[in-house]
């Protein structure tokens, strides 16, 4: 039966006529799967549904998501991070075509108070552990160690302000949050080490911080160790408690866009 599919012309491209056309017409396409940006359930018997194409240096894995979501596109993604994917499908039992089963990065902004300065501040919180890629998921979470590895510093107080980390940038434009880009493997254009599905609205208070420093600071915490804090003195408590029990990593990443 064929399907409610939407695939851009750069996906395609990428996949070929053939491939595309079978989708299309609902042979190599799922019905129900899980939207690879919002992660709740969609049917693409029922609603629009766009194909959208991860591609790694050598890799690439065929995703879907609500047109709602996302637009069908390719989205570049470091080796590193498509190999996570590719192990949480080859991990556990799920329908043809699905997109995987990883932990989302989940981040917060917010305003934090430094040597008497307001801050402009992303708290990123995986949604369950990270493995290290090239390993079987265990009982562990590397998600600290492989950021520290990446050049991010533990935390142990809230005093001032982390070291810049260049390469990495977030990405802010029509005073939204886009994204948080990191250095590409093969000295390339930065790639997404995270990117929001939809903009993301920040503060004018924020923003005005942002400008003002031409950089924002990302704090890093492994799954349960801060939560969603509705205000900031809350989001500030739980960044303390992190760091007083090792729990945390920093750095300045410099402010690309407005």
């Amino acid at each position: 039966m064929p399907r409610m599919l939407d695939v851009s012309d750069d996906v395609r491209a990428e996949i070929g006529d053939e491939e595309a056309d079978r989708l299309l017409a609902g042979e190599n396409a799922p019905g129900s799967y899980d939207c690879t940006s919002c992660r709740t359930p969609g049917d693409s018997e029922q609603e629009r549904t766009s194909t959208v194409l991860f591609v790694g240096e050598e890799t690439a894995v065929l995703a879907f998501a609500h047109a709602t979501c996302l637009p069908s596109q390719v989205v570049q993604v470091t080796e590193e991070q498509l190999q996570g994917a590719v192990r949480s499908i080859t991990g556990a039992e799920r329908p043809a075509g699905a997109p995987p089963e990883q932990a989302v990065l989940g981040v917060t902004s917010g305003l934090v108070l430094l040597s008497g300065e307001l801050h402009p501040a992303l708290v990123v919180e995986p949604t369950g552990p990270i493995a290290r890629p090239g390993t079987e998921g265990g009982p562990g979470d590397d998600f600290l160690p492989l950021l520290i590895e990446q050049g991010f510093m533990p935390v142990t107080e809230l005093t001032g302000a982390p070291s810049v980390l260049h390469g990495w940038s977030v990405l802010l434009a029509m005073g939204q949050l886009h994204a948080v880009l990191q250095p590409s493997a093969d000295g390339g254009a930065p790639v997404a080490w995270w990117q929001a599905h939809q903009p993301l609205q920040v503060t004018e208070s924020w923003r005005a911080a942002a400008n003002k420093h031409q950089q924002v600071l990302l704090f890093a915490a492994p799954v349960g160790s801060i939560g969603r804090q509705p205000r900031e003195d809350l989001l500030r408590e739980a960044l303390d408690k992190a760091a007083a029990e090792g729990k945390l990593v920093a750095a300045a990443l410099p402010l690309a866009g407005t």
